[in-house]
């Protein structure tokens, strides 16, 4: 296989590749009857496995293979599109016909109804939960269709396992444009005109942070990625990870030219996301292999190695001294700042450490321009965010969005409330250290400093739903509970208080507490 070196090489592969996806973006299923190419997409993320689809997809293969179909129709496992109830999903392209709680015994009819013979299995489709209605394709389910989707664009498009799927969509067209058109300066100004904030949770200014450490001295500094989700109800970067991992190779390399003397970066992805480290460890090497990371890349004086650091699974590890002390080899517990990463980070080196949703979105706003980014949002809160929607909702999943949407616009257009005649009662966002909005707050803009001013965080992006039924004080303890245990008991308030919280609502449970413990 030769090496990409330029522009001209990824082309070619884009034209060889891309007329063989086409047939995944026809909605037009009357097609099927003489499509010479037939796509079945199988949902093959970590909510679709567990749900069987690994077994589903080994059944369509072997009822192709019988029935002389191969050549004619592919199967391929794609990411989740993030309405992650009714799983396996598969969808039948041309047409985007999505069938839901699809078990390996519904493959033959599906292949023989429906590929064959041109009709649809309605009692596979998807049914609104909260109307009945029957919706036939992905197109028209209204989850999809009222979001703003950047960073999962091509979840459920491309095969997660392919770069030159990757390719095909303008994959590492801003890697080359940035080694070869623009200086690094350049690189820097575009991310800074694009009003990227870090969406990680603080949402610090993706530029500000890579200038701290371009400037900093020093002939030898790092990249990291920040996989370590571990909030309750989170989990968007596994998502991105196990979708489209190549989104995140590419802005780190774009990140480490930008930056300048980084020759090394390491991804810390928690360990129980074993299919995220699987998928990520595949793109790397492919990313090698074909030549996009490693020694002098496209032919320039640019250098740039990435690794995979499993994390070790405390929750502490997701703030980023305690990240990089874990990548050193020893005990992540988090340090006094300062000195800060981007002057002291790993191995005493200046470091720049983002989330897996900020890295995966740079490679568009180089290709697209900052100002494009910018026109997402509102005022600082430019470009989109990603929300996980789980609890008493009807539409539990990762939703898209841009970032300052009313939080009721999330919680009812999208995720279309909690089920039943139950009345929503709050959301709880941003992990253990965030907070809860209440539902006389539901149409605050959900951004940085709307929701920070309710006492809550942005946090990564975990939604939790609370309806009716839900107990504040049962809420409460859970996360305390989480809180105590994943504790690294370095500091008084955090190692005495937690416990003494946990207590009071430990007694308030038992009927015990008093106008005092309020």
């Amino acid at each position: 296989m030769k090496k990409i070196d330029s522009l001209k090489a990824l082309d070619k592969i884009k034209e060889r590749v891309r007329p063989r996806l086409m047939v995944r973006e026809d909605t037009d299923y009357t097609k099927i009857r003489e499509a010479p190419q037939i796509d079945v997409l199988v949902c093959r993320e970590t909510c679709g496995n567990a749900a069987g689809a690994e077994k589903v997809e080994e059944a369509f293969r072997d009822i192709v293979n019988r029935r002389g179909l191969r050549g004619r129709v592919n199967v391929v496992g794609v990411a989740c599109r993030g309405l992650c109830e009714g799983g396996p999903h598969v969808t039948i392209t041309p047409g985007d016909i999505l069938y839901t709680q699809v078990k390996p015994e519904d493959v033959d009819e599906i292949v023989k109804t429906h590929i064959l013979g041109g009709e649809i299995v309605d009692r596979l489709s998807y049914v609104d939960p909260v109307t009945g209605k029957v919706f036939r394709s992905n197109h028209e389910v209204d989850f999809y269709n009222r979001q703003r989707r950047e960073v999962l664009s091509l979840h459920g498009l491309i095969e997660p396992w392919s770069i030159e799927e990757y390719i095909a969509y303008d994959g590492y067209r801003a890697l080359i444009k940035a080694l070869t058109e623009m200086k690094p300066d350049q690189v820097l100004e575009e991310v800074n005109k694009s009003g990227l904030r870090g969406r990680g949770g603080a949402g610090f200014p993706t530029a500000r942070k890579w200038g701290f450490v371009r400037n900093s001295p020093g002939d030898e500094k790092f990249v990291v990625c920040n996989g370590d989700e571990g909030d309750p109800g989170a989990f968007m970067n596994r998502s991105v990870l196990e979708g489209n991992p190549h989104s995140v190779v590419e802005g780190m390399l774009i990140g480490a030219y930008t930056i300048g003397n980084v020759r090394q970066g390491y991804a810390y992805v928690r360990a129980e996301y074993p299919l995220a480290i699987e998928t990520l460890s595949h793109a790397i090497r492919q990313a090698r292999e074909y030549g996009l990371l490693g020694e002098n890349i496209l032919g320039t004086n640019f250098s740039f190695n990435l690794d995979i650091f499993p994390g070790a699974g405390a929750f502490v590890c997701g703030e980023e001294t305690a990240l990089l002390i874990s990548l050193e080899g020893r005990r992540g517990n988090p340090r006094q700042r300062p000195p800060f990463p981007a002057n002291k980070g790993l191995f005493g080196k200046p470091t720049t450490i983002n989330n897996v949703e900020t890295w995966s979105i740079v490679h568009q706003i180089i290709l697209k321009g900052g100002d494009w980014y910018k026109s997402i949002g509102v005022g600082p809160n430019a470009g989109t965010k990603t929300f996980c929607l789980v609890g008493k909702i009807n539409y539990p999943g990762i939703a898209e969005v841009p970032v300052g949407t009313p939080l009721g616009n999330i919680v009812f257009d999208i995720g279309a409330g909690p089920p039943g005649d139950k009345h929503f009662k709050a959301v709880q966002i941003g992990g253990p250290s965030g907070g809860v909005i209440p539902i006389e707050h539901i149409n605050t803009p959900v951004d940085y400093e709307s929701v920070t001013s309710l006492g809550a965080i942005m946090g990564s992006g975990g939604l939790i739903v609370m309806d009716e039924d839900s107990c504040m004080v049962d809420m409460a303890k859970f996360f305390l509970e989480f809180t105590k245990d994943e504790s690294c008991g370095k500091c008084v308030p955090c190692r005495a208080g937690i416990p003494k919280m946990l207590d009071i609502l430990h007694r308030i449970t038992r009927g015990e507490g008093s106008i005092e413990d309020l």
